[in-house]
Order: structure tokens, then sequence, then C-alpha cells
């Protein structure tokens, strides 16, 4: 049997990366969505909350005792809620115990070895409905304890109640899952530095306040209080009153975008220094993706807020966060449906015509009246934390039904006794059988792999009606049908007004010729979103320097740089040695594509990406012991990766070893159906094995 019809399996696109990014001409860039470029900081430096109280006193008041103020803060009697007088919690076999000595704070429960220790605490995150307490470890690292305490119930519990998490995992308490340095601490500390050194492998993280406060939203404010300790007749005429970000004038979305890296599910591209309101230019959010959302969109993993609010159509007409919550103590406008009151009107809203719900049931005031019953049903995350889905949407039964996705009536405990089909019917009594376009089936489609979902992908990026983030994950699942539709449609999103779609585009655009990805491409370089330029410098990184001019190979190696420096920034997450090792492969380097695939491995085992193009790799030196080896233990973590499965069973038919090769390309066949390699490397090799009969 020939290797022809297998293809080479290292030529198979194993594996997307985690965090690239990409862009378009900055004079494509709607002037709403400005705010690109980064204020003009290089004079302004942090002064902290006490320059600027005197001033701004009732938004001091209001932010004192704030979720924000309490977001961090040093151990101490003031600050501990927890039972410290001798407690204990036992869980999974283990019993951790909360003690005081000589004034400090103290737990001792399993350490990276597996053994019983006392560590001391030393800062406490976060208030309510729980607190967590940090633990200072070697190389300048805060780990935070697995064990939490239940403000509300007033009692420790366990923050994995359901998982066997042995010391040598990465979701042990002293693994990097949960090393506060990376993991936390730029959300819930002002003008954070994470200092990590990465040939060190240790931290020098700094901030210049504990927790979350004034400069976090507004900026560095050296300038604006300068500006005001003028005496108020002689203050010069400055542009925002020398504010580095000018809250006080910004757009809708320029809000939204503001709260964004604290309250988004997303990965870093360096420090963030609080002085842009353009999220892609400091973060990058991630998609609806599979696993972190439903293919309806709804929250499934812990992914905050803002990737649901921009789905919804408060955010579409310029509702923004403040909208509903005081912008400095955080607390809600208004209580019930008061709160949603201020923009629909109660006559048409508040009745049972629309919500079919009694406002009084069995003598007391009922759930189903409230608005934010149905269209923001609360999921606990961290155990007991309950939070609101904030993509304020019309609930969906049939959705439900059709997709497997979440359905409000029997969320919160309120119809939870009733068969889903109870629910369908209902609504099809109140509301008929038609029903609005939506686009989780096609995003649903589009994750199975299926044959028709390529139209409604290409409709669905298009489509300005739709949200951003819904068109951007429609492009990232076009990825899987390759062809000249879809090209056309990533060429079309290369131009796009929003900076996600764009970024998302670039990275399957690479199936044109280098020519071609050199017009497409070429110009995003000088994009003004940070997220966007690095994406085309990837994309572009072992272009031959023919097709690009000058001034444009100039671009490209300094944004690769930019690029780099991004990741070596992450370099303590897996994700970031991955995409390294991703470019030194491009680039031909093999050694040190090597080099940090086995870093991110060491960093997180479970990593499969690495672990996959690590083994792509390791086959095309003739390593393939090793290869089928990495491809093995993904399957046994992940079964449902019928890609990796594919790959094997391309190795194993490259090794000779057919019959093997015939179950995990049948496998890959069933879980991806309608994938054409899968399909046909499958029927060579059954008419190889058949025409050479048992044995192979």
């Amino acid at each position: 049997m020939t290797a022809d019809p297998l293809q080479r399996w290292r030529q198979i696109g194993v594996v997307a990366t985690a965090v690239i990014v990409l862009s378009v001409p900055a004079w494509l860039v709607r002037q709403s969505r400005a705010g690109a470029g980064e204020a003009p900081v290089e004079f302004a430096t942090f002064v902290g909350r006490e320059a600027c109280k005197d001033c701004h006193e009732q938004a001091s008041l209001s932010w004192t005792g704030s979720d924000h103020d309490l977001a961090m803060d040093v151990a101490n009697e003031q600050t501990v809620l927890g039972d410290f007088n001798n407690a204990a919690l036992t869980s999974k076999g283990i019993t951790t115990r909360f003690f005081r000595r000589d004034g400090k704070f103290f737990a001792n429960t399993e350490g990276p070895d597996g053994e019983l220790a006392d560590f001391e605490i030393t800062h406490v995150f976060g208030h309510d409905p729980l607190q967590q307490y940090l633990v200072p470890f070697p190389g300048g690292r805060l780990q935070c304890l697995h064990i939490a305490w239940d403000r509300d119930l007033g009692e420790w519990f366990d923050l994995y109640p359901d998982q066997e998490i042995p010391p040598d995992d990465w979701l042990h308490w002293t693994r990097a899952a949960q090393t506060w340095n990376g993991m936390c601490a730029e959300c819930h500390s002002t003008n954070l530095r994470k200092g990590f050194d990465p040939a060190a492998n240790t931290y020098d993280t700094t901030w210049s306040e504990i927790d979350v406060s004034c400069e976090a939203c507004h900026g560095p404010g050296s300038l604006h209080v300068a500006w005001a300790e003028i005496q108020p007749m002689a203050r010069p005429a400055i542009e925002t009153y020398g504010l580095v970000v000018d809250t006080g004038n910004m757009t809708s979305p320029e809000q939204v975008e503001l709260c964004a890296p604290c309250h988004s599910r997303r990965s870093e591209l360096g420090d963030y220094n609080h002085s842009t309101v353009a999220l892609l230019q400091s973060h990058l959010p991630s998609l609806l993706d599979e696993g972190l959302y439903h293919a309806d969109g709804q929250i499934l993993d812990e992914v905050y807020v803002w990737g649901s609010f921009t789905q919804s159509k408060m955010y579409a007409n310029d509702v923004r966060c403040s909208d509903c919550h005081d912008a400095h103590s955080l607390q809600l406008k208004f209580e019930g449906n008061d709160l949603c009151l201020q923009c629909h009107r109660a006559d048409a809203y508040d009745t049972s015509e629309h919500h079919f719900h009694k406002k009084i049931f069995e003598g007391e005031p009922s759930d189903g009246a409230l608005c934010v019953k149905c269209h923001m049903p609360e999921q606990p995350y961290m155990v007991i934390d309950e939070r609101a889905d904030h993509s304020l949407r019309v609930p969906r039964p049939d959705l439900s039904q059709t997709l497997g996705t979440p359905n409000a009536c029997s969320q919160g405990g309120c119809h939870d006794d009733k068969p889903l089909s109870w629910s369908v019917d209902a609504f099809t009594k109140w509301y008929g059988l038609a029903k609005k376009p939506h686009y989780g089936p096609s995003l649903a489609a589009g994750r199975e792999g299926r044959p028709e979902a390529l139209g409604e992908l290409i409709r669905l990026a298009g489509d300005e009606l739709y949200p951003a983030i819904v068109r951007a994950t429609a492009l990232s699942l076009l990825g899987r049908y390759p062809g000249e539709e879809s090209t056309r449609a990533f060429a079309a999103a290369l131009v796009d007004p929003e900076p996600l779609v764009r970024h998302t585009a670039i990275n399957s655009v690479a199936t044109a010729g280098q020519e071609e990805l050199a017009e497409l491409v070429a110009p995003l370089l000088f994009d003004p979103i940070k997220a966007v330029r690095m994406q085309a410098a990837v994309q572009l990184a072992d272009i031959d320097d023919k097709f690009l001019k000058a001034y444009q190979r100039e671009a490209l190696g300094n944004t690769l740089n930019e690029y780099r420096k991004a990741m070596e920034y992450s370099l303590d997450f897996s994700f970031a040695g991955h995409n390294l090792g991703n470019l030194a492969a491009r680039l031909g380097d093999a050694s040190e594509a090597e080099r940090y695939y086995r870093t991110a491995i060491t960093i997180d085992d479970l990593f499969y990406p690495a672990k996959a193009n690590l083994a792509v790799l390791l086959n095309a030196r003739g390593q393939n012991d090793e290869a089928e080896v990495l491809l093995r233990s993904i399957l046994e973590a992940y079964p449902e990766q019928y890609d990796v499965a594919y790959s094997l069973g391309l190795l194993l038919a490259e090794m000779g070893r057919y019959v093997e090769a015939e179950a995990y390309l049948a496998r890959a066949a069933e879980g991806m159906p309608g994938h054409p390699g899968a399909e046909r490397n499958l029927k060579a090799i059954r008419e190889y094995l058949s025409s050479t009969g048992p044995g192979g």
C-alpha cells in the first residue's frame, strides 16, 4: 500500500493556537469605536486614591466597602472573615485546619509534596459571597488555597468538592492554576506589574494600590491632580482636565470595553496600564467557544460578563454598565423590576400579559414575575457564587430542546420539576409557533462540522446586524470549511469595522497562496489595534520577502517582536509556550519550537495543543514512538478529540500498523461526519486491509 492516499499526517492542521492576534487598515476603523490608540500617558503616573478623595468625596464614600475596594487586602483582624480559631474542614480525606500563631493566620493542609504542613496566610482575596486566602511560596508566588470561606453560611468549603486533585496536578492549590500573580492579580489590584522572569521562573509582582481603586478605571492621575491643585481661576483649559481616561464623555461601547479587561474571559498581551478603552489593545477575549459557552451563546464556564452582554440587544442599543450599576459602589441602581423599568414601559412589560406569572403566589412575592428570572438566569460558580447571564436573551425552550442548551424556565429552582416539553408547550400556547431566527443552530452545526453549516456560517460572519462576538465565532468555525466561498468570507472580514472580527479572520485566511496572503494581510500590519496587527505578523511570519514591500518587511519584523514580547509576558501559561513554539516552527527553527512546546507541557501536562504540535514536529524527525505516546495521552484525557484520533490513525499507518490505524481513523470519521480526509483515508486503509487479508 502506498502512503499517498494517507497524505502525510503531519500536514494536518492538528490544533489552532490559543492566543494569537490580527487587524485592518486604520482608515476603516469607525470613529465611534475609536480610543483604539493608547492615551498619551508618558508623563502621567499613578498617585493613589488619597490624592483623589478630597475633591471627589462622594465617589470615594460610595467606593469604600465596594467589591472593588475589598478585592484584595493584607490579612489582618479587620480583613479576615474566616474562622481561624482552630476550625477545620475535612474534604476528600484531607483535613485542613485554620489557626492563629503570634498574631498571624495559618492553614495546616496538604502541601506540594502531598504531606500536611503549616502555611502562613498573608493576604485575603474578595469578600462576598466568599473569601479566599493567599499563601507566599518561593519565587515570589502567592498561591490561592483551595478551601474558601462562605460568608453567608459562616463555614469553610472546598472549591473543588467533586474533583480529586493530586499535588502534581495543574489545578492543585500549590500549582500554576492557583498562582495569584498570573491568574488573578491583574483584576484585583491597580497598576499591577506581574514581573515574571521565564529564565528564573520567578515573579517580582508589584502594584500601586492593593485593590481596585480610582486609577484602575480613570488611568494614572498625576496630570489631573496637578491641574486640580492650581487655583480654580488660574487652571489652564486642558483636554479632559488631564485625565488619561475621560469616563465622563465616552460612548457606551467604550465604557463596556473599559470594564472588559477584568469582566471578560480573556488573555493578557502585557501589563495593563489602565490607559486604553479598546479591549484588543491590551487583551484578547475568548469567543463563544465550545466548553466556555453553550451553542446559543449562554454562559457555561466562568466567562464573566463581557462576552454575554455584547450579545444582548441592550448593548446593541447603547445600554452601558453604569445604566444598571452605580459606577463607584457597583450596587444596582434600583431593586427588582424597577431596574428594567428605567427603559421598558411598566404597562407593557411588568404585567402578567407579558410574563404570564403571578406577582403574588401562595401569599408571597413570586420570583416568576421578576424580569431577571427569565432574562438573566443565574448559575453558581466557585460553588456558591451565583452569577447572572448578561445576554438578557428571550427564553427559548425550543432551542433547549433541539440544542441541549439551558432552559430559563427550569433554572433557579423555578420549574425544575417539569419536563422540557412542558416549557415548550407553554411558550407555544403563549406566543404561537412562529420563532425568530437565532444563531444557535448555525453555531451548533459548525461545532459539529456538519456540511450544511457552511452557508449559514458565511451568512452570520458577514451580517453586521449580529453581535461582533457571534460573527467572529462563526468565522472561527468557518476555518473548518476550506474553499473559495470561505476564503471570500475571510477576505471580506479582514476589512470589517470590528477588531474582533478582523482578528479572527486573519488566522483562517492562510489557505491563500503567498502572494494573495500578502495582498490581503500585509495592510493589517499597520492596524491601530495591537492584537490585530500581531496576528497579521504571525500569519506573514514565514512569507517570502519578495511578496512584501520594504516598509512592510520592516513593519513585520517590528510587529513579530511585539508579538514575542506579548507571549513572553505570559510564559507562565502553557498557551504562550505553545504559541511561541508555533512561531518558531513557522520560521523553521525546530529546536526552538520543541523547547517552547515542552515548556508548555511542563506547565500543564493536560494542555493538549502543545502535545499535538510537538507530536507533529517529532514525526517530521522520525521520532514516531514519542509522537505516538503524546497523541495517545491526549486521547486518554480527551476522548472526543477526534482530530487527534485522525492524526494518530495517520501516524500508525505511516508506521505500517494498519489494523490499529483503521480503528483510530474509524473513530475520527464517526466523530467528524463529513470530514473528507478521515473518510477518504479510512476507505483507503480498509481497501488495503481487505486486499491483504488478516494481519495486514
